[in-house]
């Protein structure tokens, strides 16, 4: 019998939908689960969308100085919120790979990253964890009486409501041990964008270094006709034509969008470790032996400054 913990991430007053994927492994993994969600002002009635997916309990935790996060900060609730629990878990997004292996340090717990998936055989837990970038997949198993891990968004299906209303309790913030006081919230410089964030849209548009200094011009009809998230290689952003946070890869976001749109992207490994989850993908290069065509449901091999456009319109017509 496994009693599993779920972090919830909570931004702005709002849960996160890649909570949702925790959510998921934690069924998989556990007989049980509870959640916490732990944030500054908003976090108690963030935590009212939680109730409705089968815990046994939603613990929150409301306070003023934890309205940015920092993990000297959150790790110490967290630790003390784990206790009697079998295994912790995040999602793979920033705030859980940053906080959960400190989470596994104090509470002595081995840490398994970018799970994958999770099934239990015999009295063992076993997580599926990608390697070689995405290519194939390796199974491991934690030795220690508590374990952590983090859950690969773009591998599970955001978990359903399954009715009922799980009670919901304060969990007091627990002091921050002396480091904390040697660490400051300055500020955080994100993209601001009235568009959906990358890790939660379910379509995506996504372009490559051959864009250049037009990347917006011609991304963003594309994007504003389907309603869509823009992303970008990692030679894109190196080149300075889109921000860091708009990189999809396997140094970047990992994603798994409805609908992938990957234009002048030649499909270097790296970049399809982040998106090769999408359920359909669609690419549009004039290279016809460019890599992406041998990932894509759909493929266009011609000069993106023509097809994007023209693609535009037809859609703009057929929608009347």
């Amino acid at each position: 019998m496994t009693k599993v913990l779920v972090i919830a991430e909570v931004e702005a007053g709002k849960v996160k939908k890649t909570t949702l994927s925790a959510i998921t492994l934690a069924r998989q993994a556990g007989s049980s689960f509870s959640i916490l969600a732990i944030g500054g002002a908003g976090t108690g009635a963030a935590a009212a969308e939680l109730t409705g997916y089968g815990a046994e309990a939603v613990l929150v935790t409301e306070d003023a100085s934890l309205e940015n996060y920092v993990a000297e900060q959150y790790a110490p609730t967290v630790i003390a919120a784990a206790q009697g629990f079998d295994l912790v878990v995040a999602t793979a997004s920033s705030f859980g790979k940053d906080l959960i292996p400190r989470v596994a340090a104090a509470l002595d717990a081995s840490y398994a990253g970018d799970v994958a998936g999770a099934a239990r055989e015999g009295d063992k837990l076993v997580f599926k964890r990608p390697i070689f970038a995405g290519n194939a997949f390796g199974y491991v198993t934690l030795g220690t009486p508590v374990q952590t891990a983090t859950a690969r968004q773009s591998e599970f299906e955001p978990a359903e409501p399954s009715g009922g209303s799980s009670p919901v309790s304060a969990f007091a913030k627990v002091a921050p041990g002396a480091a904390a006081s040697r660490v400051e919230f300055v500020s955080l410089d994100a993209v601001k964008s009235e568009r959906p964030e990358l890790t939660d849209a379910s379509v995506i548009v996504s372009g490559g270094r051959a864009l250049k200094e037009k990347f917006f011009e011609v991304l963003e009809p594309l994007a504003d006709t389907l309603g869509a998230a823009i992303g970008a290689s990692r030679a894109a952003c190196d080149a300075g034509y889109a921000p860091g946070d708009f990189q999809v890869g396997q140094t970047g976001k990992i994603v798994a969008p409805k609908l992938y749109f990957a234009i002048g992207i030649s499909g270097a490994i790296q970049h399809i470790a982040g998106m090769k989850s999408s359920k359909t993908i669609v690419a549009i290069n004039k290279d016809p032996d460019a890599p992406i065509f041998q990932l894509a449901d759909y493929g266009l091999v011609a000069d993106l400054f023509t097809a994007v456009p023209e693609l535009v319109s037809a859609l703009k017509a057929h929608r009347g």
